[in-house]
């Protein structure tokens, strides 16, 4: 646990466990919420072949986790960790424009 608490640069072990917790939760809620909209633009297994369902729901769940992962986290008290998180990872993908302050005058 100390290990965990040093690179994620926490202080306590309920830190630890909600972040853990905020993770498993978001998976379960991301996959959740995707079912719903794959439906409805008539992607199931029965009218799909897998080898198309699968990535596409795959696709369709990333953006959802990425979206939700800050406020399943403010939830457990975390959003100052996921939104760092979100931060770190989306720039690592290029997508770090998304976060960059205008330098224009108001």
């Amino acid at each position: 646990m100390e290990k965990l608490k040093q690179r994620w640069n926490i202080d306590n072990n309920w830190s630890i466990i909600a972040i853990i917790l905020v993770f498993s939760i978001n998976g379960s809620f991301a996959t959740w919420v995707a079912k719903p909209i794959t439906i409805f633009f008539g992607l199931t297994l029965e009218t799909v072949s897998p080898f198309i369902f699968w990535p596409l729901r795959i696709l369709l769940i990333f953006p959802i986790y990425q979206l939700t992962l800050p406020i399943v986290g403010w939830f457990f008290g975390q959003f100052k960790f996921f939104w760092a998180f979100e931060k770190k990872f989306l720039t690592r993908l290029g997508l770090g424009f998304l976060f960059k302050e205008s330098s224009k005058p108001q």
